[in-house]
């Protein structure tokens, strides 16, 4: 990516060259370019802005520095022209991603009163332009807001990051405050790290994590969160007939995704009935959560023989799943665990089956005491896991 930067404070942008962003233009990852604008003044005073037209305080910067500046960099339209100004788009996580995909980047760092506007139509005539904001604040001029978005946009470039996946744990990815982060020693002037995440259980620290940033970001940015995070504590209830239509529509839209892990269609909840599916919630034990009135999860069990020819009776779990939009909160869990506490005192062993390209269940499953059982029959495309009753 080539960044170029027009200025009339060069060594402004001097931290370019420091830490990652520097290291980056070392290897050739970045094209980075400072430009003194006043190289395309021709007055003794190198002179750049002048009074506004209409009267007002303060100076406007002049456009015929900008035009020249445009016309020796050889705009085009894979060139992204950013105008920082306090009447800009809010700049955002996702706008940074977008910024991230754009060949070249042009700053145009304003002072006093601003760009002449003309400046900005010329730009937008001949190449792409971005009018961007930090916030609803006033600097002095365009620099500072120059660095930070060149921060936020690079460290996204493929190869910038020595850790890709840190960058999928930050702030604002998933539209998200970053959970609270710890790090030894365990202790400290009385204040201990949550033992949570001590304990080596990945999926209990996934969904404290998880809960922690939506917490996070309730409290201090609840303009941030999609309605569907409004979700708060949940209750589980067994299901009734007046619940089917709510619990066929949960049902087909996870188990699209668990078509796609397969690659098959064929799929049983896909194919069943209204009607199928309300005789199977007196069939099972049924038990469905739900949030402030919505439903978001499901979790079934009923009898079945075992399948290792010992003649005992097993607790058939199914159709545990929890709405698309919640997942990784610690909800298909809760939904897991809870119907095994419900199951008949008299069930030793549990076991369920979920599609044989199903990694994610697979980790899911084997994280919450379930193991794999290759030596026992199971449905083509499925394998079943079981656990004994602790």
């Amino acid at each position: 990516m080539r960044l170029d930067y027009l200025t009339i404070f060069p060594d402004y942008l001097a931290p370019l060259t420091l830490s990652l962003p520097g290291k980056a233009a070392e290897s050739g990852l970045l094209d980075v370019r400072v430009h003194d604008l006043r190289q395309w003044t021709h007055d003794r005073h190198r002179t750049v802005d002048d009074t506004p037209y209409g009267g007002g305080a303060g100076m406007v910067m002049r456009p015929e520095p900008f035009g020249e500046a445009f016309d020796e960099l050889g705009l085009d339209a894979g060139t992204t022209v950013v105008f920082t100004t306090p009447s800009g788009r809010p700049f955002t996580q996702e706008l940074a991603r977008e910024l991230a995909r754009r060949e070249r980047l042009v700053f145009c760092l304003g002072r006093y009163e601003g760009i002449d506007q003309r400046v900005i139509d010329h730009a937008g005539a001949v190449a792409r332009v971005e009018e961007i904001s930090l916030g609803d604040y006033v600097l002095n001029g365009g620099e500072v807001a120059a660095l930070a978005i060149t921060e936020a946009v690079v460290r996204l470039l493929p190869g910038f990051m020595g850790n890709a996946e840190s960058l999928a744990e930050e702030s604002h990815e998933g539209g998200l405050l970053e959970y609270p982060v710890y790090t030894k020693p365990a202790s400290w002037r009385g204040l201990d790290v949550p033992p949570v995440l001590l304990g080596g259980d990945h999926g209990r620290i996934a969904a404290w994590r998880h809960e922690r940033a939506v917490a996070r970001t309730a409290e201090r940015r609840p303009d941030l969160l999609h309605p569907s995070h409004a979700v708060g504590e949940w209750t589980f209830e067994p299901a009734v007939p007046a619940d089917t239509g709510e619990i066929m529509t949960l049902w087909r839209a996870c188990w699209v995704q668990e078509a796609i892990a397969n690659e098959a269609l064929d799929i049983p909840v896909l194919r069943e009935s209204y009607e199928q599916v309300r005789d199977d919630i007196g069939a099972w034990q049924t038990w469905v959560a739900r949030s402030r009135g919505r439903l978001v999860a499901t979790a079934r069990g009923r009898w079945t023989d075992a399948p290792d020819g010992s003649g005992q009776r097993w607790w058939l779990i199914g159709r545990v799943c929890a709405a698309p939009d919640l997942q990784g909160r610690g909800l298909g869990r809760a939904a897991l665990e809870h119907v095994q506490a419900t199951a008949p005192p008299e069930a030793t062993t549990f076991m369920l089956f979920t599609g044989h390209r199903s990694e994610e269940n697979h980790r899911f499953y084997r994280r919450n005491g379930f193991r794999m059982r290759p030596d026992l029959p199971s449905e083509p495309g499925t394998v079943m896991l079981t656990k004994r009753k602790r």
